[in-house]
């Protein structure tokens, strides 16, 4: 027996010596002892090898249950003694996730860049939310280039569906949209533009007993509708919710954009606008048409003014009118005050 023990302590020597780990040391061990049990259960009694082994297999299984009983008491041990430890310890707080992914500061790297935006501004783009009112001529470069610039949530309201006289001009909808809801349309595009991008789609009418309520779900108003009426509901929620409204219009060859912002000192369309002009003054681009790119660039600078206005950018359209002439390349800034009558932002303090 004694001639066993002496092979298992240089098993465990040589193993230390070579550098094995010590639950490999401890299996050659348990082999060893597993090997001369079987030897004992196996060969007659009174041959020589049993004989040099200790004579039976009795204090080999004693051995073998003491030291199992001690490598079970010992791992309980340490169990009890980590899971204390753990109550004691306070908890870690969880580590910060990441504002963006590596896809998304590829994708925006050169937004990131812009000294006037940078982290700070991009991760303020991320955060933002905004409402596109229409996602016809202006709504659809609005929603593409905010999409591209990683608005985080944008909706669009719209109760129209595609017709095939819109894609001359509606390059956010395909030929194979025709008959689907515009709204729907549009935020397939955009999330196929950028999936890091949140839309939602109203497909429905805008009114005034909505207005206000969806109005204060976010944190700008883009409007890009082509009629009057909807211009001024559009306008008096966005004034009674106190959010910035960037409208945009157009007629042939000609566009205008500017920022509507009383609570900030700003006309409100109103102020321009008072009135809503008599029937067949003001025709809709169904009726006098539109110079296809047009939308484009109006759209465009709308979604510029956006940017500007969420990550705090230069200067925005606040107090000014832009005009811009296709036909002749002309562009015209028109200085544009807050009236102190008006009847939707008028105060006696206004000037």
């Amino acid at each position: 027996m004694l001639l066993v023990l002496l092979l298992a302590a240089a098993l465990w020597g040589l193993g230390a010596l070579l550098g094995t780990p010590r639950r490999l040391r401890w299996a050659m061990i348990a082999i060893l002892w597993a090997g001369i049990v079987l030897l004992h259960l196996v060969l007659p009694a009174g041959t020589p090898l049993r004989a040099a082994t200790g004579g039976s297999a009795a204090p080999w299984l004693l051995l073998g249950g003491g030291v199992a009983l001690v490598m079970v008491y010992g791992a309980a041990l340490r169990r009890l003694r980590a899971r204390a430890a753990a109550v004691q310890a306070p908890a870690a707080p969880p580590e910060p996730a990441a504002p963006f992914s590596e896809a998304e500061l590829e994708r925006y790297a050169r937004h990131i860049m812009l000294r006037e935006v940078g982290g700070q501004g991009q991760k303020a783009l991320k955060s933002a939310r905004v409402l596109v009112i229409g996602a016809g001529g202006l709504g659809a470069p609005v929603m593409h280039y905010l999409g591209a610039a990683g608005v985080g949530v944008i909706g669009v309201i719209d109760h129209d569906e595609v017709d095939l006289s819109n894609l001359q001009r509606q390059v956010i909808h395909r030929d194979e949209d025709i008959g689907l809801p515009k709204v729907h349309s549009a935020a397939a595009a955009i999330r196929a533009l950028n999936p890091h991008v949140q839309m939602r789609p109203y497909h429905r009418r805008l009114t005034d007993d909505i207005a206000e309520e969806l109005f204060g779900e976010y944190d700008m108003i883009l409007d890009g509708t082509d009629n009057f009426a909807t211009r001024h509901l559009v306008n008096r929620a966005a004034v009674a919710t106190g959010k910035p409204l960037i409208s945009g219009a157009l007629t042939q060859w000609e566009g205008q954009l500017s920022v509507f912002d009383p609570a900030r000192g700003a006309p409100c369309y109103a102020c321009i606008f008072p009135d809503i002009p008599a029937e067949g003054l003001a025709p809709s681009c169904a009726e006098a048409g539109v110079m296809g790119p047009l939308p484009g660039v109006i759209g465009a600078m709308m979604a510029g003014e956006a940017i500007k206005l969420i990550t705090g950018a230069g200067e925005v359209l606040r107090g000014t009118l832009l005009i811009y002439d296709a036909l002749y390349s002309d562009a015209r800034r028109i200085q544009i005050k807050r009236r102190a009558d008006c009847p939707v932002c008028g105060t006696k303090e206004a000037t």
